[in-house]
């Protein structure tokens, strides 16, 4: 009987995480925002108010960060990863084949939203094109999807 209750409380804890916001499906996450993209994939790592984690890995925090004078900087991180973060970009030549690929439009929200939000004030706006024009990951780097 606990084996059983056990089983069903692990079910009932995974269908409530599968309706759960923060899990969104490929289809989906190409009609959110910077803010929700954020939400959805960078808020794991660097928590919900941007302040950054130590813990298992060491996660920088994103408030007011002077890096973030250079959207390049901002954008080909998210691209490429950065010190153990993975890349987040479509790799050269391929279409986006995992949840966590962001196309260049997405990669421009996110990294518009990070710069001007978490006590950042860089108010330009990166566009798709931009990101675009960036060095993109190499498949061999990211590995067989």
């Amino acid at each position: 009987m606990k084996t059983l209750v056990t089983l069903l409380l692990t079910a009932a804890a995974a269908s409530a995480a599968a309706d759960s916001p923060l899990f969104t499906s490929r289809a989906a996450i190409g009609s959110l925002s910077g803010e929700q993209i954020y939400d959805h994939i960078c808020q794991g790592c660097h928590m919900a108010g941007a302040q950054g984690a130590v813990g298992a890995g060491a996660y920088p925090k994103l408030v007011a960060n002077k890096k973030f004078v250079s959207w390049e900087f901002v954008a080909l991180t998210v691209l490429n990863g950065r010190s153990g973060m993975p890349p987040f970009g479509v790799p050269v030549n391929q279409a986006p084949s995992r949840a966590t690929h962001l196309t260049d439009a997405q990669i421009a929200e996110v990294v518009n939203y990070v710069r001007s939000h978490f006590e950042n004030r860089y108010k330009s706006n990166v566009t798709a094109q931009q990101v675009a024009a960036l060095p993109h990951p190499a498949a061999e780097l990211i590995g067989p999807q």
